[in-house]
């Protein structure tokens, strides 16, 4: 895999600082959205207790971060669940003493429109895409409050929030998103709480090659953007950090899109 580059711990205002991630493992050492967020964060100083359904995932994360001498524990927890989330946020005070920054990182898809998208799914996809990040930060945002006198958060979202393409129960939840973001702003900021979005594109993610996405749409999902090129999970990785870190302490409430420019030409969804 790709690696990122260093960046000085002292020029983002990150260490000493304690960052929850959800959805922070990825199958073996593949790098996903959270794992790459949970590792620049680590690299910057803060320690990270790195979120998961998947215990191996989340420890496998862990592992990566103490590799490079940061500061991480594990924790399993399913975000859709009210009391797990409250155990998610009472285990980094414990063993890290404050809550400054979370990364609300958990989502997963549903192809269909609200003709043919079975509503167990419709409910399912609002629940962890949604649901997840408004629990989690139910409790987050009080500890950041006592504890650090304010903090930072960032939700991930999409661009199929911004570009419809099929996938009418994941565009819709991922639409949510950044009306809970904005909400959020408005809300916690008297309370020193920085609250943005980012929406990523085509990323090519361990979600990609565990599902054993074909060559040709891989090739096709980097045609679409307008640089050439393919993203992959340190690019959202580092707009995760740059929301969280100082050098973003004047912005909020913002989509931050993160997708190569494919949002700027046709809607065309790449195949398979």
């Amino acid at each position: 895999m790709s690696d990122a580059p260093s960046t000085r711990a002292d020029d983002l205002g990150l260490s000493g600082k304690v960052a929850i991630v959800t959805g922070g493992g990825a199958p073996d050492d593949g790098i996903g959205n959270g794992r790459a967020a949970a590792m620049l964060l680590a690299r910057a100083g803060a320690s990270v207790l790195v979120v998961d359904i998947v215990a191996e995932a989340a420890a496998q994360t862990v592992a990566m971060i103490a590799q490079e001498g940061g500061t991480a524990a594990a924790f399993v927890a399913d975000v859709i669940d009210e009391g797990q989330c409250r155990a998610i946020v009472d285990a980094a005070l414990a063993r890290f003493g404050r809550l400054d920054l979370l990364d609300n990182n958990v989502g997963i898809g549903a192809r269909g429109s609200v003709v043919d998208t079975p509503v167990e799914d419709w409910r399912r996809v609002m629940q962890v895409n949604v649901d997840s990040m408004f629990l989690v930060s139910r409790f987050a945002i009080p500890a950041m409050i006592e504890t650090a006198g304010g903090g930072a958060i960032v939700n991930v979202s999409s661009i199929s929030a911004l570009r419809p393409r099929g996938l009418t129960a994941y565009s819709t939840s991922k639409g949510a998103v950044i009306a809970l973001t904005r909400a959020m702003a408005v809300d916690h900021g008297p309370d020193g709480i920085r609250v943005n979005c980012v929406a990523p594109g085509p990323v090519y993610t361990p979600r990609m090659y565990t599902r054993q996405m074909s060559a040709a749409g891989r090739e096709a999902r980097r045609q679409a953007s307008v640089l050439g090129i393919e993203g992959v999970g340190w690019d959202i990785g580092h707009a995760v950090r740059f929301l969280l870190s100082n050098e973003a302490r004047y912005i909020t409430g913002q989509t931050l899109v993160v997708d190569g420019g494919a949002t700027l030409v046709g809607p065309g969804r790449a195949p398979g």
